[in-house]
């Protein structure tokens, strides 16, 4: 039974706090912030983080810094996402994840060099958000269930399972349903038909699914229930501009169009009809 977490006293990154998150939304107990002691890093109920010099899961100890400089950029969070049995998931799911791990054991400048942007562009990516809850997670040596940093802590760490766990599941639902319509032009639309009931964010996953199945280059549009009618939204695959929805902006069954052209939503639910008002979007390179 986990009885506490140890995480490095100091200064607070996104990947002890994340570790940490994530730990609290499977075990509800108390973080410290404190060197840890060979007692705490032999005891498997205290649980210690991105500190100790000690990967070993039968100890519940979560530190990196003893890799070598060369090693694949694990962080703590990496090796909790393992403990947990969700790292590939994430690494498949969540685009920042890697970035994530990068930073915490690469630095900036090594990481703006990988991604291909000036340095100045990984400050320019900062927000309140970050220097807040990082902040004021530093500012404590000790944070106890009920209290705000924790409690938005936990909400962190369990939304994140869930997405990891739900995105999983929803792509096999994707899978089981979804049709890969041919359109003008030899390009193609992904149909997700109406079900009951319906999810809260209806094309949630329809891009990864695409990805899975190695149609990036092909598909160019997504067509997905509208939650608020019982027609369609019709929308662009990865904003592709060749895609121009404010061309069917004036179709009686078309009640809004953006004037961006990215997204657009009919009442119409007849698939013939759904298949062209994409075709008629689809304006070619």
């Amino acid at each position: 039974m986990i009885r506490q977490i140890v995480v490095h006293p100091g200064g607070a990154h996104k990947d002890d706090f994340l570790a940490c998150a994530l730990l609290i939304a499977e075990h509800e107990v108390a973080i410290f912030r404190r060197e840890p002691s060979e007692q705490d890093l032999s005891d498997a109920s205290i649980v210690v983080v991105d500190v100790g010099l000690d990967w070993d899961e039968s100890k519940m100890n979560f530190d990196h810094h003893q890799f070598p400089r060369d090693a694949e950029p694990l962080c703590a969070l990496s090796l909790v996402l393992k403990h947990l049995g969700l790292y590939e998931e994430t690494r498949k799911f969540c685009d920042w994840l890697e970035v994530a791990e990068y930073i915490d054991t690469r630095g900036p400048n090594d990481t703006a060099k990988w991604l291909g942007v000036e340095r100045e562009a990984m400050s320019k990516l900062n927000s309140p958000l970050d220097i807040t809850l990082l902040r004021r997670f530093a500012a404590s040596k000790e944070h106890q269930p009920g209290q705000p940093i924790y409690e938005v802590m936990k909400m962190v760490g369990e939304d994140l399972i869930s997405f990891v766990r739900g995105m999983k599941a929803r792509l096999e639902f994707i899978a089981k349903h979804s049709e890969i319509w041919e359109m003008t032009g030899g390009k193609k639309a992904l149909f997700l038909p109406r079900t009951n009931p319906l999810p809260d964010e209806t094309s949630m996953g329809m891009g990864r699914y695409i990805e899975d199945i190695g149609l990036e280059e092909e598909v160019v549009a997504l067509v997905y229930p509208d939650r608020r009618g019982e027609g369609y939204g019709l929308s662009r695959f990865n904003d592709d501009k060749r895609m121009e929805f404010t061309k069917v902006g004036d179709e009686v069954d078309v009640h809004f169009a953006h004037n961006k052209g990215f997204i657009a939503k009919t009442s119409s639910a007849d698939t013939d009809r759904l298949k062209v008002l994409i075709n008629q979007s689809w304006i070619g390179a």
